[in-house]
């Protein structure tokens, strides 16, 4: 609203004025959106009973190709003890290319 009222309106604690009016209009805070109301309490996430039960996983992209055609990195942690495995991948490769990479790099070394 400030922003809107700024371009034709000026006065000395305008900002501080029309907050003031926002937070004690009804309406106002009846169709206010939901990015901005207040942010509840950060929950925890669960914790894993043991070690490579959870994981999580991310692709660096957009790096240059090498000799053997790679151009990005796969990145997997173990949520519990956050021991992180850096594998070279292609962009190119498909979802069960990715499995049989997974089974072979982490699966073997982790167990199931």
């Amino acid at each position: 609203m400030y922003e809107d009222l700024k371009q034709i309106f000026w006065w000395d604690g305008m900002k501080k004025d029309i907050a003031y009016f926002v937070a004690c209009c009804d309406i106002c805070n009846k169709v206010k959106a939901d990015h901005q109301k207040p942010a509840r309490l950060l929950q925890p996430l669960p914790v894993s009973q043991w070690k490579w039960d959870d994981v999580c996983m991310d692709f660096i992209t957009g790096l240059p190709r090498t000799q053997r055609g790679k151009d990005a990195i796969w990145v997997i942690v173990d949520t519990l003890t956050k021991v992180a495995h850096f594998i070279p991948i292609s962009t190119r490769y498909r979802v069960d290319e990715l499995a049989q990479l997974y089974v072979s790099r982490i699966v073997s070394l982790h167990g199931v």
